[in-house]
């Protein structure tokens, strides 16, 4: 289920937020301190973040940051009660979804949640099948890595047997063993792979 962690020192606002994300169908995970989000913060569980942006420990802009720093990539919804257009720059230039301003309509937010659940979605995919690509990579040997970089670097087997110091027969070897173990049958599907895992041309 998706979750929708909710950080504001309000405990009203909170309390009334909970309710309203869990009445459309979301898991709610209410804090009314910033530092105890941070502390106990997975960023394994698909969600998103709606801030308040002044509190008085960390503020939600410090507590983007901090986020970040960690390498967390959660989506974030600002709200504010006192929003200006700086602060609203900052906010979206360093990732956030919407930076909505108090009182917010139900509309609105529901919108802004929706967004978010794509934009981590999207995330995840990218990240599974960049984990997918590392591991299949991972299985290579020494000497199919070689030739790997060489194909993707599109040269020809006897342009690679060249640079290699070996035969054509060996390297056709080589392409058939990586193709194999990489779970593709055509040269395309095996570029893309190897490029999502960082082996460029």
């Amino acid at each position: 289920m998706f979750t929708v962690f909710l950080v504001d020192d309000d405990a009203g606002v909170i309390k009334a937020l909970s309710r309203l994300v869990q009445v459309r169908g979301y898991s709610a995970a209410p804090y009314t301190c910033a530092r105890a989000f941070l502390d106990d913060h997975d960023a394994a569980v698909p969600g998103c973040a709606i801030l308040d942006v002044a509190m008085p420990d960390l503020d939600g802009l410090e507590l983007q940051q901090a986020l970040t720093a960690r390498g967390i990539a959660r989506p974030i919804i600002f709200l504010t009660g006192n929003g200006d257009i700086p602060m609203t720059v900052r906010a979206m230039k360093a990732g956030a979804v919407d930076f909505l301003t108090k009182p917010v309509s139900v509309d609105d937010l529901m919108a802004a949640i929706e967004r978010a659940q794509d934009v981590d979605s999207r995330a995840r995919q990218a990240q599974a099948e960049l984990d997918l690509a590392e591991s299949r990579i991972a299985k290579l040997t020494p000497r199919e890595r070689e030739v790997l970089t060489h194909v993707v670097a599109g040269r020809l087997n006897k342009q690679i047997a060249y640079e290699l110091g070996t035969v054509e027969k060996t390297i056709k070897f080589h392409r058939g063993s990586i193709m194999k173990k990489l779970g593709v049958r055509m040269v395309a599907d095996l570029v893309r792979l190897a490029e999502k895992a960082g082996i460029s041309k």
